[in-house]
């Protein structure tokens, strides 16, 4: 293990405690140290997915592999936060891939977590010409900013955040609104990248009719939906979980083109030995967008 990005996942007690006892860190990039697969050989640089769907299954052959109970059961041993990991053959034959030279490590570890925007945003259909709202401007939120302008569209952002309000603005958005305001607007197409609750409510005041509202990340407890414009707005409501082979494909291209410089999303870096630093840190939600750990 070379780099291991922290998730927001990781950092969502609710989600995580009921997975322990477990090392976490699922966005990682590495040098193979031994190899039993004719694919791939000692001292390669790569990325693997953690998650692999089995392209067999009804979800699978539908184009629905997020949805793939191999995908949902599979990972490697133990976890991205650890100085080597074993890695399943399923996940070397089909969740493997090389770093082009131009690919850092530390570049590596955003593979999967654009590619998991990259699924969202195939799944509301964003493009040109349409009006996207992204709720909060960390880490996802700027990627789902630069990623929606790539489409065409226009992108207005909030956040409560002055410094991530700013990095709103550097990666694309059109215009930025601090989220304790609710914004005046309708918008085609509004994304949550926030656990915070009152991003849903502000979500179905802002989204237009026949709109689509996207939960990238999905708050504890309930979600409670206005009905009656739910249903006279024909408004819908969905989530996105995880990204397929071609969405990891799609991310590394982006990434090895230049067209997004994820690197410049790295903020901190923390040696293993200092994970609960780079733990707080992150749960601070202070001055810091990507946080890694370099075990």
């Amino acid at each position: 293990m070379i780099a291991s990005g922290i998730c927001g996942s990781d950092i969502m007690e609710w989600y995580r405690t009921k997975k322990g006892p477990r090392v976490l860190g699922h966005e990682i990039a590495g040098e193979i140290a031994a190899s039993n697969s004719a694919q791939f050989k000692a001292g390669q640089r790569v990325f693997v997915s953690h998650h692999v769907p089995c392209g067999q299954c009804k979800y699978c052959l539908a184009g629905n592999e997020t949805a793939c109970e191999t995908l949902h059961k599979g990972n490697y041993d133990p976890g991205g936060f650890s100085e080597y990991i074993r890695v399943p053959a399923l996940n070397v034959g089909s969740g493997t891939y090389l770093l082009p030279e131009n690919v850092s490590y530390e570049a590596g570890t955003i593979i999967e977590p654009l590619a998991c925007v990259l699924r969202g945003q195939k799944v509301i259909g964003i493009k040109a010409g349409q009006t996207v709202l992204v709720l909060g401007s960390g880490f996802s939120g700027l990627l789902n900013i630069k990623a929606a302008k790539l489409s065409g569209a226009k992108v207005i952002a909030t956040d409560v955040n002055e410094f991530k309000l700013k990095q709103a603005r550097l990666w694309g958005a059109d215009q930025v609104i601090n989220a304790k305001e609710t914004p005046s607007v309708k918008a085609d197409r509004v994304i949550i990248c926030t656990v915070a609750p009152p991003a849903a409510e502000q979500a179905f005041k802002c989204i237009d009719r026949k709109g689509v509202i996207l939960f990238f990340a999905i708050p504890e407890g309930k979600i409670e939906v206005p009905s009656e414009d739910f249903w006279r707005n024909e408004i819908t409501i969905t989530a996105s979980y995880g990204a397929a082979p071609a969405d990891l494909e799609g991310s590394l291209d982006l990434i090895k083109s230049g067209r997004i410089a994820v690197r410049q999303l790295i903020t901190n870096e923390f040696p293993l030995t200092e994970i609960q630093q780079a733990f707080d840190l992150m749960i601070s939600g202070r001055e810091s967008i990507k946080v890694i750990i370099k075990p």
